[in-house]
């Protein structure tokens, strides 16, 4: 068998050997070698093919985010931008609407002559492209505190339709014309018992076009307890009457008032007080000393006296039932004017009866008074409608056609 002849290195002519080039020795030899500096290095560190300071993850993770963006399909991407620009442009928007309401509720303020700055609330969208229409979809404002004649109105609520604005841009709307409004008006209970507080007096709700006011009310430095009833009406086209049906005034349990002309109304005794003449002998006897109060009592002159003399006699004369009844029909405001003694025997002092005789029905109606009128706008037309009666207050319904404000 032939052997194959093994050459060695040292047997070539030229001292070099002939084996095939391996290039995994030369790998492996630079694996055993030290690193070559890269910039930001030292020498001898292993460069990781990364940014220092960073963690694998972190890069995997930024790496994902940015190819998987730069996956998204063109449409996507535009959406995307779509997006993000409507939002910017909404709020731009936004802010437009709400400097454009402080300057509208500036300018309400100073051409409606109010008290306080009303509440400017602009509708539709965008604010933007109806500026630039000149024509605004609703306005709606509402203006806290109104007076109108002897109360304040709590809240004027109202909504204007179809605006056309005369202006040249944000910052310079000069008017504003107004085609229809609809709202309301409320008459608080609460701000009525607050303003007409002096009087101590409350309103509440009686039925769906009555008040019932209760309180106190000070008449001659007596604190006089008041009942009242008024029935709530409109009145013309901008305002709202009261008419008072009943109003009286108690003076204690020792008598009533009721303003007025009729044989009921005046100044009577009440039930409690005229059966108290039976054993109050000092009050009765000071009735029956003046003939013209025996008389309109129905007692003779001769039992009268009888009367005076024998206290049985008064007591039997007191204690009748037409006594009693005849006791609660006199009006004793008119027995002061001629007899104001026999009437401060019965408590009532003269500075009380003469304030009370000066507290006529028109006079203590107008205290009660729930009236007032809107006022009346510089440009338009302004109605109330639909008067009605609530728990809180008394609430209108308001139109209005045809109205400006500033320059049109």
């Amino acid at each position: 068998m032939h052997t194959p002849h093994r050459i060695d290195p040292h047997d070539h002519p030229h001292g070099r050997s002939t084996a095939p080039h391996n290039p995994y020795e030369e790998l492996g030899a630079l694996a055993d070698s030290p690193r070559e500096e890269f910039p930001g290095g030292e020498p001898g560190h292993r460069w990781s093919g990364r940014k220092q300071g960073r963690s694998p993850r972190a890069d995997r993770r930024g790496g994902r985010r940015r190819r998987r963006f730069a996956g998204l399909p063109l449409a996507a991407k535009a959406v995307v931008a779509l997006v993000v620009l409507t939002a910017f442009m909404a709020l731009a928007d936004r802010w437009a609407v709400l400097y454009a309401e402080g300057k509208a509720a500036d300018t309400l303020q100073s051409r409606l002559d109010l008290a306080t700055a009303p509440e400017v609330e602009i509708g539709g969208f965008p604010f933007v492209t109806q500026l630039a229409d000149k024509k605004l979809d609703s306005v709606r404002v509402t203006v806290p505190d109104v007076a109108a004649d002897r109360v304040s109105l709590a809240k004027v609520s109202a909504t204007a339709h179809d605006i056309r604005l005369n202006a040249d841009g944000l910052t310079s709307v000069r008017g504003a014309d107004i085609p229809e409004v609809d709202g309301d008006v409320l008459l608080s209970f609460a701000d009525l018992n607050r303003e007409l507080g002096a009087s101590q007096v409350t309103f509440s709700g009686e039925g769906s076009d009555r008040v019932r006011a209760t309180g106190t009310l000070p008449v001659a430095g007596h604190d006089l307890r008041v009942h009242a009833e008024a029935t709530i009406r409109q009145q013309a086209e901008r305002g709202i009457a009261t008419d008072i049906g009943s109003m009286r005034l108690d003076i204690g349990d020792l008598a009533t008032y009721r303003p007025g002309t009729r044989a009921s109304e005046g100044l009577h005794l009440t039930r409690k007080a005229s059966a108290d003449l039976a054993r109050e002998t000092r009050r009765a006897r000071a009735l029956l000393s003046v003939p013209a109060v025996a008389q309109r009592l129905g007692v003779p002159d001769a039992v009268a006296r009888e009367g005076l003399s024998d206290d049985g006699k008064l007591t039997e004369l007191t204690g009748s039932p037409d006594f009693a009844r005849q006791a609660r029909s006199l009006d004793l405001i008119d027995l002061a004017e001629d007899n104001p003694e026999a009437l401060s025997a019965l408590g009532l002092s003269p500075d009380l009866l003469d304030a009370l005789s000066r507290l006529t029905r028109p006079v203590l109606a107008d205290k009660l008074s729930l009236a007032f009128e809107l006022p009346e706008p510089p440009h338009g037309d302004v109605r109330l409608r639909d008067v009605r009666v609530g728990e809180d207050g008394i609430r209108v319904r308001l139109t209005g056609s045809q109205l400006s404000v500033g320059g049109s």
